[in-house]
């Protein structure tokens, strides 16, 4: 065996703390996952559990001998509690293997989602409706425990409370530390001896109720809101996870929703389009009356503002309400009226002649002759 100083590269006059830097140095050279020598390893670490214990060391100063309390004859892993603490030794502390940390016994429940469909005025008014919901609730047997009435959990004996289980094995690498969770607790780090009948341990019980549900002004469809703790309960007295309400707004036989703003078709005579008029329109709030200027083409818009939709989050704050003219030809007109367009026809100098009555090409060349 070498000299313990000369495997740590120390000299015997080195302090704890020099030992311990020297250790740690040379362990995050020589350590297998790092690609180090396996041998050389373990001969460090040997050296080390002598030298850092006291009595061992002036076992070993004054007789070369390292057997003895913490020297190379015991367990050179004895005094690490857990397979983490001898990763901080290598590596100076700060590091704690995947999934050895203490995990809580009781895990917060998931969200959930439902959807909820309002007309386009109750999306402008706001409206507050009860939804159906049928979802994970905290069971009251057994409080959220999830244990028979009368009875506790017990700290889970695979695991010791962690939930996580680690294993060292050996591949071409080295050495490899793995973690993975608990089959016995499934990382609850607690086991049940005596479940619960109506939840069958599980801390809860699938429950159909009604919530309350807040819709603001605004809403547009597709817009979430969440009710906070109201989606499935946790496992043994966990977190409830939230509840989030999706709004479906329906298509409205009048309006066409963008944004806040709205907008609808105004259909306008021809006459009152070329005379101009007052002509009533509906709002989401009543009728309004609003005057189309003479000579109105199709295509037009009048604008009333702020008479479209509420802007969400905001308090006073509104779109506007876009009006689109289309002028509408009368498609069936009796004789006096046909009679009457044409005298208008004659008077702007437009040729309003019907069928049948076209002269044409030839026609009028006659006229001109005299033929």
């Amino acid at each position: 065996m070498r000299d313990l100083y000369e495997i740590l590269g120390v000299g015997r006059d080195a302090g704890d703390d020099e030992i311990k830097r020297a250790y740690r140095r040379k362990a995050r050279e020589l350590h297998p996952d790092a690609g180090g020598d396996p041998e050389a390893f373990k001969e460090l670490t040997a050296a080390y559990e002598v030298l850092k214990n006291p009595q061992a060391r002036a076992n070993y100063d004054r007789f070369g001998d390292p057997r003895g309390p913490g020297g190379m004859g015991g367990d050179p892993f004895a005094d690490f509690g857990d397979l983490s603490d001898l990763i901080n030794a290598f590596f100076g502390g700060g590091f704690e293997a995947r999934g050895s940390r203490r995990t809580s016994p009781r895990q917060s429940g998931r969200d959930a989602i439902v959807d909820v469909v309002l007309t386009l005025e109750e999306a402008a008014a706001g409206v507050r409706r009860d939804v159906d919901v049928d979802l994970a609730r905290g069971c009251d047997t057994c409080e959220g425990s999830g244990a028979k009435p009368g009875t506790t959990p017990v700290t889970c004996s695979t695991c010791g409370g962690r939930g996580a289980v680690q294993q060292v094995t050996r591949s071409i690498f080295g050495q490899m530390l793995t973690s993975g969770t608990c089959p016995a607790c499934r990382g609850s780090g607690q086991q049940i001896g005596e479940p619960c009948r109506d939840c069958r341990g599980e801390g809860r019980r699938q429950v159909k109720e009604s919530v309350t549900v807040d819709v603001p002004p605004g809403v547009d469809d597709g817009t979430r809101l969440r009710v906070t703790g109201r989606g499935e309960a946790g496992r043994r007295g966990g977190r409830a996870g939230d509840l989030y309400v999706r709004v479906r707004v329906a298509p409205h036989e009048v309006f066409q929703r963008d944004g806040s703003d709205l907008h609808c078709e105004l259909v306008v005579p021809m006459t009152q389009a070329a005379l101009g008029a007052e002509l009533k329109v509906p709002t989401l709030h009543g009728e309004e009356v609003v005057k189309v200027k003479p000579g109105t083409q199709t295509g037009d818009v009048l604008t009333l503002r702020r008479q479209g939709m509420p802007k969400l989050g905001a308090d006073a704050a509104r779109g506007d309400l876009h009006i689109h003219c289309r002028v509408e030809t009368p498609s069936r007109l009796d004789g006096e009226q046909q009679e009457l367009l044409r005298r208008l026809a004659e008077v702007r100098g437009e040729d309003a002649s019907g069928p049948g009555q076209q002269k044409g090409f030839l026609g009028k060349l006659r006229e001109v002759f005299g033929t």
